[in-house]
């Protein structure tokens, strides 16, 4: 019983280290995604390197797809094709099975820098995930939404949070526990992110919904039977992109 509840628990952070290799026949097509349509984005010429950062867990290192199908690097190459004229630069500090707290732990280990143009945080499908105490995450989400705005130069207007996907509807997520109940935890996480960004003057998306479909369409699920697939996070690029743009405007 113990070693089937230790299996379960570790089962986020196992599949980073199975998913990694280029060589793994789980990791999804390395191939170019298609580019987001952004005809009618415009971004204008801004002298020096625009910076972005993504902090998060395995929805934003993208476990289980190809280094340049995570929803940052798309964002990254879409922003690049609206305006050739920039260079962009984007860090990632995130790892499959990260908690709040083990991204605050991160960010003070690294201790990046305050340069960024644009943040994004998605964070605490872990901490539902390892039945850490709500309690937790009414703590910690304020405390990394606060070095989210002081790594994008102390400006709140320079940061987006991303709302966490629904495993419930993928095939782990229906053979694990109560999908209903893992939904309505998932649905409370997000309130609360939510309430506290719109109290606070900071850039909510809900990408939820995308995540929602994937019984339906299972291309938008990875081959891992868990995470989200290229074509998922595309979609989540496509939502992300307008706000992206809104920010390096400003």
């Amino acid at each position: 019983m113990r070693t089937t509840l230790k299996i379960i628990v570790t089962f986020f952070s196992y599949m980073l280290t199975t998913a990694c290799s280029s060589e793994n026949p789980n990791m999804q097509s390395s191939a170019p995604p298609p580019p987001v349509n952004n005809s009618s984005l415009e971004l204008p010429t801004q002298s020096g390197t625009i910076n972005y950062l993504a902090l998060g867990d395995s929805y934003t290192i993208g476990q289980s797809v190809c280094t340049t199908c995570r929803f940052p690097e798309q964002l990254k190459q879409s922003l690049r094709n609206i305006n050739l004229q920039n260079n962009f630069s984007l860090e990632i500090i995130a790892q499959t099975g990260w908690t709040t707290n083990d991204l605050i732990s991160a960010i003070e280990s690294k201790k990046p820098t305050t340069k960024y143009d644009l943040v994004t945080l998605l964070i605490g499908v872990n901490n539902q995930y390892q039945r850490k105490n709500f309690s937790l995450y009414e703590k910690e989400f304020p405390e990394l939404v606060t070095k989210a705005i002081s790594l994008a130069k102390g400006d709140k207007t320079n940061v987006i949070v991303i709302s966490i996907p629904d495993y419930a509807y993928t095939p782990f997520g229906q053979s694990y526990g109560n999908p209903a109940t893992i939904s309505t935890e998932i649905d409370r996480y997000n309130a609360f992110a939510k309430s506290y960004c719109e109290s606070n003057g900071i850039l909510f998306l809900n990408i939820t919904d995308i995540s929602r479909q994937g019984l339906n369409n299972t291309s938008l699920v990875a081959n891992d039977g868990l995470h989200p697939s290229e074509s998922a996070y595309h979609l989540f690029t496509e939502r992300l992109l307008p706000k992206a743009v809104a920010v390096l405007k400003n």
